[in-house]
């Protein structure tokens, strides 16, 4: 990069790294524009969307993907923590093909259920029984509503900067598609203010919904006095706890709630336990759990035709009992621990504000100084994230604007010691953006 590129104000830098762009991906921006006559905007999941255009991907295979103007990338986005497993992992391919030849769409139980819902009781402490559906989403509007219905009460407590779904949205302007329910709103890592909350609104709450690391919000951990917190205040005026570990899940192997020690009434799933397919879960102590058994007078309804697709219970199970044992999880949390490390200590040793947040192999670049607990402490330059996102797609890192890096088990240690290099290569040629 010539010293002039360098010495342009960053939004200068942000618009001609999105000409360049452009001008390299003509395909991507013609299906965008195809598909727009048919879908608003061209897109059917607002996250994927960036400007001018996303990138179409057409392949993958381990940690790379490809787009339709035939770049190849290290892909570092990870379908936002699903992409555990990378990209067509032969076990999980092979138990899919196996399914394949035996039918689909049963409508009946099958035999592989059951052995995913005793694994993921295994794993989480919180889980004295599960149920399985197919999104986040749709596991946190049912375990919300379990709450409601066996509390009887209506209010749902959640944090500022949260995001539990396409009906969850606690982000900057929240979202006219949330879900009708009263919500109080708390600050996230403010263990005092929540307890006060809690204590003020008690005879209406229902339930308390909250992410131990806000995955969405900027990989911010939830610190683990403000978790205890919470357990604590609702379990003194009998509220639900839940904990949404949908990315977070996949920490450890057993989630958050494993590594703190702090168990939830309820715990929500998402994002990997399907293997790559669709899928969603949700549990709890058996007294809530079972108002789902339809063998009561009492039962709760739920429904849902592929709750229990076969696909994704042979992917899910093949996933979490021949791939990812809690010794996988723990070398996968090293490696993410370890590039926040040396990402950090990169900008640290130019001088530079950038700092990156997470826990576990999830993580979130962030071009501030200054602690970050919560949503409000955030501040980065927009021009900043869109111009690192630019760079590292020029350089062969997929990664989405929200500047998010989540790590796969493919992944060697050239591909992690390949994105450092990068980071730190913009770091020394934007440098003096970032610092002005």
């Amino acid at each position: 990069m010539t010293d002039a590129a360098r010495n342009l104000d960053i939004a200068t830098a942000s618009r001609e790294a999105e000409a360049a762009y452009v001008a390299a991906n003509p395909t991507s921006q013609r299906l965008m524009e195809e598909a727009a006559a048919v879908m608003p905007g061209g897109n059917t999941r607002t996250v994927l969307y960036y400007p001018p255009f996303p990138l179409t991907i057409v392949r993958g295979e381990g940690a790379r993907v490809w787009d339709a103007d035939g770049h190849e990338y290290c892909d570092f986005l990870g379908e936002f923590t699903a992409g555990l497993y990378g990209h067509s992992h032969p076990l999980i391919r092979a138990a899919i093909e196996a399914k394949l030849d035996d039918g689909l769409l049963m409508g009946a139980p099958g035999e592989l259920e059951a052995k995913l819902a005793a694994e993921l009781c295994r794993r989480f402490p919180s889980l004295d029984r599960v149920r399985l559906c197919n999104s986040g989403t749709e596991a946190n509007m049912l375990a919300l509503s379990a709450a409601r219905a066996v509390s009887g009460r209506e209010a749902i407590m959640v944090f500022e900067g949260a995001y539990h779904g396409a009906v969850f949205v606690f982000g900057p302007g929240g979202s006219p598609l949330n879900a009708p329910f009263p919500f109080v709103i708390g600050r996230y890592n403010d263990a005092e203010g929540a307890a006060k909350l809690i204590d003020e609104h008690a005879a209406d709450l229902a339930a308390v919904i909250v992410e131990p690391m806000q995955g969405a919000g900027g990989c911010i951990p939830g610190e683990p006095d403000f978790l205890q917190t919470l357990r604590d205040a609702t379990e003194r005026h009998g509220i639900v706890l839940v904990f949404d570990e949908v990315m977070t899940s996949r920490t450890g192997g057993g989630g958050l709630q494993t590594e703190l020690g702090i168990v939830p009434d309820m715990t929500t799933l998402g994002k990997y336990v399907g293997g790559g397919m669709p899928s969603g879960a949700f549990g709890g102590r058996a007294e809530i759990m079972d108002r789902f058994d339809p063998r009561r007078p009492d039962a709760f309804m739920h429904a849902g035709t592929f709750n229990n697709h076969v696909l994704t219970m042979a992917a899910g199970l093949t996933g979490l009992t021949e791939i990812y044992s809690t010794g996988a999880a723990a070398e996968l949390d090293r490696r993410g621990q370890d590039l926040r490390r040396r990402l950090n200590a990169a900008a640290s040793d130019r001088g530079l504000a950038v700092q990156v947040t997470g826990v576990g192999s999830l993580s979130t670049v962030h071009f501030q100084s200054g602690p970050i607990r919560c949503i409000e402490d955030l501040c980065s330059d927009p021009e900043a994230r869109t111009l690192f996102q630019l760079d590292l797609l020029a350089r062969g890192i997929y990664s989405p604007r929200r500047n998010m890096m989540n790590l796969s088990l493919p992944m060697s240690e050239a591909d992690i010691d390949g994105l450092v290099a990068v980071f730190e290569e913009f770091l020394d040629d934007r440098g003096p953006l970032l610092a002005s």
